[in-house]
């Protein structure tokens, strides 16, 4: 299976690094941005969309470029190699990948087109309070009058919700299942309450009351639409999440090169050495299983399953890289000036978006019977 990325592939992750370097090329400058709401830079979304970033997985016919889930990897991992605040993933992977999959041609032409040109930021209102990283609504519900629906509930959290501009919000159907609904941000019975996380990204508490609502789609249960929909944005978040372990590794060996200690540098201390060591193996094992879920998502396989096996694995490569970054920079990775904080502090976030690596374990056991069982002893020899 080959891992290397081709020359156009190549060339679109030098130019997001290049652009993303420019409007973040330190922590301040980061630091600076989430200080404020909405908690990401306009500019620098407006020049994601200039460069068709916001568009890229999207059919040309609906205003996108046409690319596939490996260039909206290298997007994720330049974005979590910097902790761009951009709300990419949630934006453009998340509510534009389920009007893409289950929007009718208007309202995916209205949508995305807006979205890929950089006018339009979307968001996904599913989360519900005292649910757990479900599929299905249960919460907010959809009633239907004539030809008109309406949505009763709240949802929380909603990342990026207070900004968005039109929210994606997934309801109980009268009949039964998950439907989808278009909501603008101007709707009348919406209210919405943002506020900060602990990584610097925003959230909103949304609430609905007799608020008016248009069916994505035909109005029918979506259920397997936001299965695959949250599948593929777990698949992008392990991305992000291999470019911020990768800057939190880089950032800890080059403090393990240049602190002494005792008259020597730390990277002289073979068990410091061997510890940097281990962090790498987590690094490469992560970016192994997420290149290889975004190739069994290109390909039409399991999509599923396979953001289950990567969420586990960067979930526990996360945890590892994020502590040990600390731990080895000593007292000073634990103030807020000094950036491999913030690095775990995303690293923490990203776990607990849309299911964490217990949950994802617990999935996965769930089907090992699944599978036949192999006899190693009547196993023919070579």
């Amino acid at each position: 299976m080959n891992f290397d990325y081709d020359s156009e592939q190549n060339d679109l992750r030098e130019a997001v690094r290049g652009l993303l370097a420019r409007a973040y090329p330190d922590s301040e400058q980061r630091r600076a941005v989430v200080s404020a709401d909405p908690g990401f830079d306009e500019k620098t979304w407006s020049r994601l969309a200039e460069m068709g970033l916001l568009g890229l997985p999207f059919p040309e016919d609906d205003g996108g470029m046409g690319a596939g889930p490996v260039e909206v990897a290298i997007v994720a991992e330049e974005i979590g190699r910097v902790l761009a605040p951009e709300p990419f993933i949630e934006a453009v992977v998340l509510a534009g990948g389920l009007v893409a999959a289950a929007g009718s041609a208007a309202q995916r032409g209205e949508v995305l087109g807006a979205l890929a040109e950089g006018g339009l930021v979307p968001a996904f209102a599913h989360a519900e309070p005292r649910t757990r990283w479900s599929t299905t609504a249960q919460g907010v519900t959809a009633t239907q009058d004539g030809g008109s629906w309406t949505l009763t509930g709240v949802k929380e959290p909603v990342p990026n919700g207070a900004r968005a501009d039109v929210l994606v919000v997934s309801a109980v159907l009268d009949g039964g299942g998950t439907g989808l609904f278009l909501v603008p941000g101007d709707a009348e019975g919406l209210a919405r309450t943002g506020y900060r996380n602990h990584d610097g990204t925003r959230s909103a508490h949304v609430g609905f009351e007799n608020t008016p609502a248009e069916p994505l789609g035909d109005g029918g249960d979506q259920t397997a639409s936001i299965e695959r929909a949250l599948a593929e944005a777990r698949i992008a978040y392990a991305h992000e999440a291999l470019g911020a372990m990768d800057s939190a590794l880089r950032i800890t060996a080059e403090y393990l090169k240049t602190r002494k200690q005792f008259g020597v540098t730390l990277n002289k201390f073979q068990a410091l050495t061997f510890r940097a060591s281990d962090m790498y193996v987590s690094l490469e094992l992560a970016r192994s299983i997420a290149l290889w879920a975004s190739m069994v998502q290109e390909a039409g396989g399991d999509v599923v399953q396979a953001a289950d096996r990567a969420r586990l694995q960067v979930s526990r490569a996360g945890r590892h890289i994020g502590e040990e970054a600390i731990q080895l920079h000593g007292g000073i990775g634990m103030t807020a000036e000094y950036s491999v904080g913030h690095y775990t502090s995303r690293l923490t976030a990203i776990d607990h978006l849309l299911g964490d690596g217990d949950w994802a374990l617990a999935r996965l056991a769930a089907t090992v019977n699944s599978y036949e069982t192999v006899d190693p002893l009547g196993a023919p020899y070579a």
